[in-house]
């Protein structure tokens, strides 16, 4: 009972290059979706900073009591380019009404990683003649 027969029990070195070549496939697989799942979470806070701040830049717009048409443009310490564009629409309907139709619209342009990014938000707003003023 103590001699072993010719056979010795244990791993070939074949078998253990397959089985570390299988891990190292998984986990690269693994870390390739975890990586990306990162990315997309990151873009997806810069989106959704951007809404906030576009969003604000508009209800500032939209609250002001003097509204004119014209653009102005802004750039924020933290990197986001704001672009402001107020004109008239519906100029010939509404030409003998006490109000004009104001078309508003606010673009967002921010750099993140490799690409710069955009986002535009478009609203309109009536007014009275004699309230047009200035942004």
């Amino acid at each position: 009972m103590g001699k072993l027969s010719g056979k010795e029990h244990g791993f070939t070195l074949l078998e253990v290059i397959v089985a570390f070549s299988l891990l190292a496939v998984t986990v690269t697989v693994i870390v390739q979706l975890f990586s990306s799942n990162l990315r997309v979470l990151v873009t997806s806070e810069d989106y959704v900073s951007a809404v906030v701040r576009a969003e604000a830049k508009m209800r500032h717009v939209l609250d002001g009591e003097d509204i004119a048409e014209g653009t102005s443009s802004e750039t924020t310490p933290e990197g986001y380019r704001v672009e402001t564009t107020v004109s008239k629409v519906y100029e010939r309907r509404t030409r003998d009404l006490p109000f004009e139709v104001l078309e508003i619209g606010v673009k967002l342009t921010w750099k993140s990683f490799l690409a710069e990014r955009f986002m535009t938000l478009r609203t309109m707003k009536m007014v009275k003649k004699q309230k047009a003023g200035r942004i």
